[in-house]
């Protein structure tokens, strides 16, 4: 009697802790003599692991002069472009004004251009992780100019140079500077440029072909058929010039050449003849006047009575 009572009070027993099993389930249980297996966990399928990622790395780079291989060492302006490979306009990542400069760059493609005055180069680099070196060339000369009258060297401050590069039959086609100064190292790509020079602020103007050669500074004297002169308007041959006068130069078929106020202007004309007109207290005076190159002198008009 207590020992069916024993199993029927264990019975209930299992029933209360495992509740909600089938018949089939306890069925089981009870010929195994204990409680089911708990089931295995497993892991969802998960994608594989992804490889690090590859570190930044150091670009370093350098130019030389195409041809004889010289390396530039100052004048350089570096720039680093993010190549995306769908056609769009790259941006600029990174600069430099340094000889051989160095940048930190992500594993990517990239494209490095290295200018030199109006001249540059560019090469496209991949960087993966490692360090890595290059080399840009860049064709490349220089241009160093100034201006002359006969044997004597025009100053500095009294001649400009303008350098263009000639488009089909144009010889100005495409302006590259303008203002350049006596002296001054112009480094352009290698070809053939038309050399515009003024002295003063007139019409002496010469002009030249010139050519440009890797590696090598290009110097040429502009030689100018021209001459200054100091106009003046006076009461006779020599005396005082009057405070004021308002001067028109201009050529035999009436164009202006310049025009200028003062007692004593000067003026920079090409080798010609020309027509002086000075104006003063509401009295009109010429006269004409031959410009020799290399002759500087005074022009003087005599304010006669008519």
């Amino acid at each position: 009697m207590r020992k069916g009572l024993a199993a029927t009070t264990l019975a209930g027993l299992v029933t209360v802790l495992l509740p909600g099993l089938s018949p089939a389930q306890e069925l089981f249980q009870n010929r195994l003599g204990g409680p089911l297996p708990s089931p295995s966990i497993t892991s969802p399928n998960l994608p594989p692991a992804m490889p690090p990622a590859e570190p930044e790395a150091q670009l370093s780079l350098s130019a030389l002069l195409a041809g004889p291989g010289v390396p530039l060492r100052q004048g350089l302006a570096w720039r680093i472009y993010e190549d995306r490979g769908d056609g769009t306009r790259p941006s600029i990542i990174a600069r430099s004004v340094e000889a051989e400069p160095h940048f930190t760059l992500a594993p990517g493609t990239y494209v490095a251009t290295v200018t030199y005055g109006f001249a540059s180069a560019s090469k496209r680099i991949v960087m993966g992780g490692q360090p890595a070196t290059d080399t840009l060339r860049v064709a490349a000369g220089a241009l160093k100019l100034s201006g002359a009258v006969g044997d004597q060297k025009i100053a500095p401050a009294q001649v400009t140079f303008s350098v263009f590069v000639p488009v089909g039959t144009n010889s100005e086609g495409r302006l590259v500077r303008t203002g350049i100064k006596t002296g001054e190292i112009l480094r352009l790509p290698e070809g053939t440029y038309h050399v515009v020079s003024t002295y003063g602020e007139s019409n002496a103007i010469q002009r030249a072909d010139l050519r440009v050669e890797n590696g090598k500074v290009t110097e040429a004297t502009l030689n100018h058929r021209a001459a200054t002169v100091t106009l003046k308007l006076v009461a006779a041959p020599g005396a005082e010039a009057f405070a004021g006068t308002a001067f028109s130069v201009l050529t035999p078929g009436g164009d202006t050449i310049r025009e200028a106020i003062g007692a004593f202007p000067q003026v920079t004309l090409a080798e010609g003849d020309y027509v002086l007109i000075a104006r003063h207290d509401g009295q009109v005076y010429t006269r004409e006047f031959k410009v020799e190159s290399g002759l500087d002198r005074d022009i003087e008009v005599v304010a006669k009575s008519s």
